[in-house]
C-alpha cells in the first residue's frame, strides 16, 4: 500500500495491532526512553506518546523494534526493492530474465524525486527547537538529541537532489554550549557522505547548507541509514520502497523541504566552526564522550499538521537498531559480497557493537594444486573488507574459507568461532594494522578514530579438538578464575586494570606457569573484569571482548614471538578486554525512572500484559 506520511503508518499499525498508545504523561527526561527500552525487550509494538511533558507534540518510536513489524511495514514494496538493489549489483539479470524484473525497473522509474513550487505548504508552521519534545535518553547525556534523524545535504559543486545526500547522524539540541533555539551539535563519523559536502564547502570557505527531516513515511528514515550501492539516490530508493515519490521544495531561502517530513530544521554548518557534542549514549553500550563536532546555525523549525515526533533509543545491542539492520541485510544481504570478488557473506556482529567485530568467508582457490591449505585468497578479500566503506573501521575480522565447511555461517556466532579456532595457526594467521581508524565511538583505541586491527585467518583442515572443559591440571598464578565461554575459549578474570606495565608482569605470569603445558584445545584466554558474566552467554562474551580491547595494545599470546615483524604465539591467544581508565563508561539506567516504568506496567497502566 505505501504510507504517504507518518500519521498514516501509525494508524495503520494500530489498527493491525502492532501499536499501543501511552495515554499517561511522560517525561521526555529518561522515562520515554525507558518505555522504549523495556517494549523492546519485550518484542512489545510500536508505542505511541500521546501526553509528552513540556511538548504539545505527540512521539512514536519502536517502529522498527521487530523484523515482523519492518516487514509488514513494507509489505507490498519489499520484494521489489530487493530486485531494484539486486539489478544495481548485476545488472545483466534484467537481460537474462526481463519478465521477473520488469516490476523493479518500473518501481526505480515511478520513484524519481518529485519537486513541487517554491512556496510553504499551508500544512507547514514554524516552532523553535525548544518546543519539540527533548527527548534524553540516558543519565549522563550532554542534552536532549534526535536520535532518528534524516540529514539532508547537496553538493556545492553539483547542486540538486540527485547528488544530495541523505544520511543518520545524530543532532544535539541544546545542553553544552549551544545558544538554545538558535545553535544545535551536529555529528557524523567517518566515512559519511555528509563528510564530502562539507569538505567541498570548507575548501571554498562557503556555509554547507543543511535540512534535518524528522519522521516522514518509514521508508525515509529507512533510506537514511541504508548503504545503497554507488549512484543510487536515498531519495530514489525511499521513493521506491514507498511506492510514492520523495516530494520536496525550496523554500525562500533555497533550503530543501522534505513535504512529507513531520518536522523540518534548516540551517548552516560554517567553515571549521565546531562546538563540543555529547556525552551520548550509544550503540556500543557505552557513552561516546565530549568532542568538537561542527555546529548547525538554526534558521527556521517548520512543522506539518498535527505532527508525530520520531524516535529511537540507542543503547548496548540489540536495539531498535539492531532490527534496522537486520531490514537492511533482507534487503542488501547480497550486495557487499558480489562488490567484493571471492567473499561469500560478511556480518558485522551486532551484539559486538557491529564496528569493533566482523566475521566473513570467502573462497581460498589460490593454489588448489597443493594438498596443503593455507590462508591466501581470503587474506587479499580480507583486505578489500577493510578498505570498504564502513567496514573499514572494524577491528577485528575472523575470515574462513568456504571450501573448508560450505555449511558453515557467520551469523551462527557460536559455529563459525568453532569452525575458525579449530583451524586457525597462532603462528601464521594473526595479521595486525596499527595506527589505524576505527569507529569513532570506540574508545578503546588511543584518541578519537584512532586505533588498531587484527585480522584471524584460518583455512584447511582441521587442526585440533577444542576443550569444552578444562583439564583438572589447568592452573592459573593466584588471584586468577576462570570460566569456559565456549569450546576453546575462557574467560579469565583477576586483578583490575592498573597500568600497561604491571599488565606485562600480570601477562609474564601467566606465561611462566602455563608456557610448559601442552595447550592444543585451548586457542584464546580472555581478561576481563568478571569471568561469571562474560560467560555467562554470547552477546555478554563478544560484547566485552570486542569493544574493551584494541588489538595492537591489548592482544598477548603464550610463547609469544616476533619474527621478521609477524607476531605470533605457540600458545593460547590472550585478549585484555578488562576496563581501562581511558574507556568511555558503560550505559546504566536509572533506579527511579525504571520504578515509574513498573507502574505503568501494572493492571491500569497502558503497558499492563506488555512488560
Amino acid at each position: 500500500m505505501g504510507y504517504n506520511s507518518l500519521a498514516s503508518c501509525v494508524s495503520d499499525l494500530e489498527k493491525n495491532g502492532h501499536l499501543i498508545r501511552i495515554k499517561e504523561q511522560v517525561d521526555p527526561y529518561l522515562e520515554m526512553a525507558a518505555i522504549h527500552l523495556r517494549v523492546f525487550e519485550n518484542q512489545g509494538p510500536a508505542i505511541y506518546f500521546e501526553n509528552i511533558k513540556g511538548s504539545e507534540f505527540p512521539a512514536v518510536s519502536n517502529l522498527f523494534g521487530t523484523i515482523d513489524r519492518s516487514k509488514f511495514i513494507f509489505r507490498d514494496t519489499l520484494d521489489k526493492i530487493k530486485m531494484l538493489v539486486d539489478l544495481k549489483t548485476d545488472p545483466l539479470k534484467a537481460l537474462r530474465n526481463p519478465l521477473k524484473y520488469s516490476s523493479a525497473a518500473m518501481s526505480a522509474l515511478s520513484a524519481l524525486p518529485w519537486r513541487g513550487g517554491r512556496n510553504v505548504p499551508v500544512t507547514f508552521a514554524q516552532t523553535k527547537i525548544s518546543s519539540l519534545p527533548q527527548v534524553v535518553n540516558w543519565p549522563e547525556d550532554g542534552g536532549p538529541f534526535i536520535t532518528m534523524p534524516q540529514v539532508y545535504t547537496e553538493d556545492i559543486d553539483q547542486p540538486g537532489i540527485m547528488n544530495a545526500n541523505l544520511g543518520m547522524y545524530r543532532i544535539q539540541l541544546g545542553g553544552n554550549e549551544y545558544v538554545l533555539d538558535k545553535e544545535i551539535g551536529l555529528h557524523y563519523q567517518l566515512h559519511r557522505g555528509i563528510g564530502v559536502h562539507q569538505t567541498k564547502a570548507n575548501a571554498k570557505e562557503q556555509a554547507l547548507k543543511v535540512s534535518i527531516f524528522v519522521g516522514g513515511p518509514p521508508s525515509h528514515p529507512l533510506a537514511a541509514v541504508m548503504p545503497l550501492p554507488e549512484g543510487l539516490s536515498e531519495m530514489t530508493f525511499a521513493g521506491a520502497l514507498a511506492n510514492r515519490r520523495f516530494r520536496y521544495f525550496y523554500d525562500e531561502e533555497g533550503f530543501c523541504i522534505s513535504s512529507d517530513a513531520d518536522f523540518v530544521i534548516t540551517g548552516t554548518v560554517e567553515p571549521h566552526h565546531n562546538k563540543p557534542e555529547g556525552p551520548f549514549g550509544d550503540h556500543l553500550g557505552y557513552y561516546s564522550l565530549k568532542h568538537p563536532f561542527p555546529l548547525m546555525k538554526v534558521n527556521r523549525v517548520y512543522h506539518r499538521k498535527n505532527a508525530i515526533w520520531s524516535f529511537t533509543v540507542v543503547g548496548r545491542p540489540p536495539q531498535e537498531d539492531t532490527s534496522f539492520g537486520a531490514l537492511i541485510h533482507e534487503i542488501s544481504g547480497a550486495a557487499i559480497p558480489k562488490e567484493i570478488p571471492g567473499l561469500h557473506e560478511v556480518n558485522a556482529v551486532d551484539a559486538a557493537g557491529v564496528h569493533p567485530l566482523l566475521f566473513a568467508i570467502g573462497s581460498e582457490r589460490y593454489t588448489p594444486y597443493l594438498k596443503q591449505k593455507r590462508p591466501q585468497e581470503i587474506l587479499t578479500i580480507a583486505n578489500h573488507i577493510l578498505g570498504k566503506n564502513q567496514l573499514s573501521l572494524a577491528k577485528y575480522l575472523f575470515i574462513s574459507a568456504k571450501e573448508d565447511d560450505p555449511q558453515v555461517n557467520t551469523h551462527n556466532i557460536p559455529g563459525f568461532l568453532k569452525h575458525v579456532l579449530e583451524r586457525v595457526d597462532l603462528t601464521t594467521d594473526l595479521h595486525f594494522h596499527t595506527k589505524t581508524t576505527i569507529d569513532t565511538l570506540d574508545y578503546s583505541g588511543t584518541d578519537i578514530n584512532a586505533g588498531s586491527k587484527l585480522v584471524v585467518a584460518a583455512a584447511g583442515d582441521k587442526k585440533r579438538d577444542l576443550w569444552s572443559e578444562m583439564p583438572a591440571s589447568f592452573i592459573l598464578p593466584r588471584g586468577f578464575n576462570f570460566k569456559v565461554v565456549l569450546p576453546g575459549i575462557i574467560a579469565v578474570d583477576g586483578p583490575k586494570f592498573t597500568t600497561k606495565e604491571e599488565t606485562a608482569t600480570q601477562i609474564e605470569a601467566i606465561n611462566d606457569v602455563l608456557k610448559v603445558y601442552a595447550l592444543d584445545g585451548l586457542v584464546m584466554m580472555i581478561l576481563c573484569d568478571d569471568a561469571v558474566f562474560t560467560a555467562e552467554n554470547i552477546n555478554n562474551f563478544v560484547w566485552v571482548t570486542f569493544t574493551r580491547s584494541n588489538p595492537s595494545h591489548d592482544v598477548y599470546g603464550i610463547n609469544s614471538f616476533i619474527e621478521n615483524k609477524h607476531w605470533g604465539c605457540k600458545g593460547p591467544l590472550i585478549i585484555d578486554a578488562r576496563v581501562k581508565p581511558h574507556h568511555a563508561p558503560a550505559l546504566i539506567k536509572d533506579e527511579q525512572v525504571e520504578k515509574r516504568v513498573d507502574n505503568l506496567g501494572k493492571k491500569g497502566g497502558s503497558l499492563y500484559g506488555i512488560i
